[in-house]
């Protein structure tokens, strides 16, 4: 058995954990107020991954949800107090070789009081939303680059040299 790879980000209201494990089958994961642990076969040689992480602060099981998809595992974890940073997911500040932090997704979000849904609730409705290639949204034509009559500002018309 290995560790999973993951990536991590905080919220105000929750800490999001992707677990980055294609084609996973058997997936668990167990929420505990103070410890997450999580396990799967993936990928195409089938291995066995499990992950336990000894988390920051605690968090409220009943609220934390998880979502598998064909390129990994979502884990939301709603902290048990909402508001706190947590400056790292684990509570010893050891370094896991297959943890990183997401900073695609990370936000310093204590200087943001005007979000406008909570990070959970977004969370969850992506989760819902979650589906397959149809549900992406039309991009045609969004920013107007198919539009073959409109000029570059760097287009110049060249003389003609006869």
């Amino acid at each position: 058995m290995q560790p999973a790879t993951a990536k991590w980000y905080d919220r105000r209201e929750a800490v999001f954990i992707e677990f980055c494990i294609e084609d996973s089958k058997d997936v668990q994961v167990k929420f505990d107020k103070t410890k997450l642990d999580f396990s799967c076969v993936g990928g195409t040689d089938n291995i066995k991954h499990h992950n336990e992480v000894e988390l920051f602060e605690s968090i409220d099981p009943n609220e934390s949800k998880h979502k598998r998809t064909d390129r990994s595992v979502f884990c939301c974890l709603k902290k048990a107090e909402p508001g706190k940073s947590w400056p790292r997911l684990t509570k010893e500040k050891t370094k896991l070789n297959w943890l990183s932090v997401d900073f695609n997704n990370w936000k310093d979000w204590e200087d943001d009081s005007d979000e406008e849904l909570s990070s959970f609730d977004r969370f969850s409705e992506m989760m819902n939303n979650m589906g397959g290639e149809d549900d992406l949204p039309d991009v045609d034509g969004v920013d107007g680059a198919d539009d073959e009559e409109s000029a570059d500002s760097d287009d110049e018309k060249m003389p003609d040299l006869e």
